[in-house]
């Protein structure tokens, strides 16, 4: 017999498979229990409503998401090379969780209950805030252009990474977050960061 914890573990990973369908249909906690084969009593015994079941999510790509940025603004002394690679781990995330993608998009998140939403601009805010963070890092290092405001600069990175994020849903998964991303950052950088000073 399965632990509580690892059961409601697997209630998750098979609602993030589902929300994994090209054309996802809203998830109702009949399915879900089928799914996880299960009644819908049972499911109740884990999470209280479907929408902590959703908050359980937000929570995984919250921890998820944050572990690797903090590591990254650790492991990175250039403040540009932070915010690259912050960009391309949201993108990376999403292209392998796609299931998440529709929560971070707030697709998943229709008709449910209006916290959930707001906890996934919590989220995005946060995200938002360490790409400041770094673009901050990047104009002490002389990086950004003469005038460039790091908030801007960081709030137009994000949605970009958003639009890509929409892109990949909206295409039904077809059209991959990452595709062509390495052109697009340097055409973003050409726009906030200092001009190269070379020799001669």
């Amino acid at each position: 017999m399965s632990k509580p914890g690892e059961r409601k573990l697997q209630i998750l990973q098979i609602l993030a498979a589902m929300l994994e369908a090209p054309q996802a249909e809203k998830i109702t906690t009949a399915a879900l229990a089928a799914r996880v084969e299960v009644s819908e009593a049972a499911l109740y015994r884990h999470f209280a409503s479907k929408a902590q079941m959703y908050e359980g999510l937000i929570e995984f790509i919250e921890s998820t998401l944050f572990s690797l940025i903090n590591r990254i603004s650790s492991d990175e002394a250039s403040g540009l090379d932070q915010a690259w690679a912050i960009a391309q781990l949201l993108l990376g995330f999403v292209e392998k969780n796609r299931g998440m993608c529709r929560v971070l998009t707030g697709e998943a998140l229709v008709n449910e209950n209006v916290r959930l939403q707001a906890r996934v601009n919590q989220l995005l805010d946060r995200v938002e805030a360490s790409l400041r963070q770094s673009l901050r890092i990047a104009a002490s290092q002389a990086g950004l252009a003469e005038g460039v405001d790091a908030g801007v600069a960081a709030n137009m990175i994000l949605a970009v990474v958003q639009g890509r994020w929409q892109q990949f849903v909206k295409s039904g998964f077809v059209r991959k977050p990452m595709e062509n991303w390495p052109a697009q950052w340097n055409l973003l950088v050409r726009a906030v960061a200092a001009p190269v000073m070379t020799a001669g």
